[in-house]
Parts: C-alpha cells; structure tokens; sequence
C-alpha cells in the first residue's frame, strides 16, 4: 500500500479521519497521503438566483486550494516522513471518486462520516457512505468518536454466501499482510434463518481462501445485526471491521435500513468497505 486519498470538506469529522489516516499509513507503511477536495457551484434557486450569480468560479477554486493548503499545514506536524499532497478539483466527490482514485493511484480512501443524526441517518445519509457504495477500491470510514488504536484485530462480516464469487481476496489479504492481525470471521444471524445446506460448504471455501491466515470463526445469534456487531467488536477488542456489501444486498437499500449503512453511523470502530 503506497498511496491512502483523503477526501476533506475540512469538518471536525475530516480533520479526525485525516489525523487516522496518517497513523495508518505509518502502520501499513504507505509513503503518501492526498487530500482532497471537490468544489460545486451553489444550487440555482429563485431565492438565490442573485448570490449564484455573484460567485465566480475562480474564486471558490482559490479558496479551496487555500483551505486544503491550511488544511495541510494543520497535519504537517503529525506526519513524519508520509508526503502529504495537495488536490482540489471542481467535481462532485460522491461521483468521481474513481476517476480521483486513478488519478492518484490510491490504494485506499479514508472519510469520516459526516452528517451523524436521525435525519442524517434515514434521509440524507453521508457522503463516506455513498463514496463506499461508488468506489472500486477499499474504503475505511471513520465514526467521530474513533481515535486510531493499531490495528491487532480485524472482524471480517460474512453471511457465507456465494464465498468464492463474492469475496474480495486481495484487500483482505493485504490488510492482514500489512498489519499483521488475527482475524476473526464472524457470522451474524437469528435462529438460523438464513443457515442452509451450503453453509458449511461455503465457510469451508472461505478457510480455504484464507489458507494461512489462520481466521477464528464466530457464529453468533441475534436479530440486531449491528448491535451484536459492536458487542463482539467490543469484547475481542476489534480494531476494524470488515464489511463486503453484495451487490443484491445491503447497498441496493442505501437510503433505507442496511446492515453497512447502520454499522457505519452506529460503529466504534472505523469499518472498512471492500466490494466483491
């Protein structure tokens, strides 16, 4: 891992994520860390028909680049020999994180969540969430309250489903390559409801996948996904959690109940999103 994008609209929640990006790079030994911020127009609207039309877009390029460079100078002294470079576009986030992502060649992207409440939650959501949802490389979202603790211990959510097509190797072997962590594989479900004849066929493909990474497989009964999730977060001291949202499944209902959704908003841990 060389290279971790950090997008930043420079909230209280972003300078916590860009503090946790640098301690992670110092961990995974990545050499750079981009932070970046997309700049819009305002929204036309009849009552503010007047103010767009006095915003020039010189000037909101200029004041991006001016805040991303204080914005810079604020984590300089934090992050030793890690490059931290500078990129601000006019651009929308949400829509092009992949083409920012190949620009820079970023290994990983980091966002806080931003927006957490009620209404945020069941309505608007977070721009983190729907970045992960987008984006084709693996996506660590960090809840407000989380500080960086090395990463020891990793929690891999699996329902044990389509295991060999869906499951993204590569990320997670190179997570616990870069970090060294015990992994915990850990299935999640209520009265075996979703438990079927290729269950533990499919828990033996995983192990096969995993050969040599030596995972501790946890069953666990509740219908409270994310509560029992931080619960065993809690009680084996996880570090992150590692979530692969299936295309039929947990994403396709962003803006309603998901279980990715959910984790994100209410986890104490920084989860880390890697599509199939």
């Amino acid at each position: 891992m060389n290279t971790i994008l950090v997008p930043t609209d420079f909230s209280v929640a972003a300078k916590n994520a860009a503090m946790y990006a640098i301690n992670f790079a110092k961990q995974v030994k990545a050499n750079k860390i981009v932070l970046y911020n997309a700049y819009q127009m305002p929204i036309v609207t009849d009552a503010n028909m007047a103010m767009v039309d006095a915003v020039d877009i010189n000037d909101l390029e200029e004041a991006s680049k001016k805040n991303l460079e204080n914005f810079k100078q604020s984590l300089l002294a934090h992050a030793g020999n890690i490059t931290l470079e500078t990129l601000s576009e006019y651009g929308a986030v949400t829509l092009d994180i992949n083409d920012v992502c190949k620009e820079t060649a970023a290994d990983v992207v980091v966002m806080g969540v931003t927006g957490v409440g009620k209404v945020a939650e069941s309505l608007i959501g977070s721009f983190a969430i729907d970045v992960a949802r987008k984006s084709k490389v693996p996506v660590i979202i960090v809840p407000p309250d989380a500080g960086f603790t090395e990463i020891k211990e990793i929690m891999l959510a699996c329902d044990f489903s389509k295991v060999v097509e869906t499951t993204p190797v590569g990320p997670v072997k190179s997570i616990l390559e870069e970090t060294k962590a015990k992994l915990f594989v850990v299935n999640i479900d209520h009265r075996n409801k979703h438990f079927t004849a290729d269950t533990p066929f499919e828990s033996l493909m995983l192990d096969t996948l995993l050969n040599g990474y030596n995972p501790e497989y946890h069953f666990l009964d509740d219908e409270d996904f994310v509560a029992a999730t931080n619960r065993f977060a809690l009680e084996k001291e996880v570090d992150m959690i590692i979530t692969i949202p299936k295309k039929m499944g947990w994403f396709d209902a962003l803006f309603h109940k998901s279980h990715t959704k959910a984790l994100a908003f209410h986890s104490h841990v920084p989860l880390m999103v890697v599509h199939e």
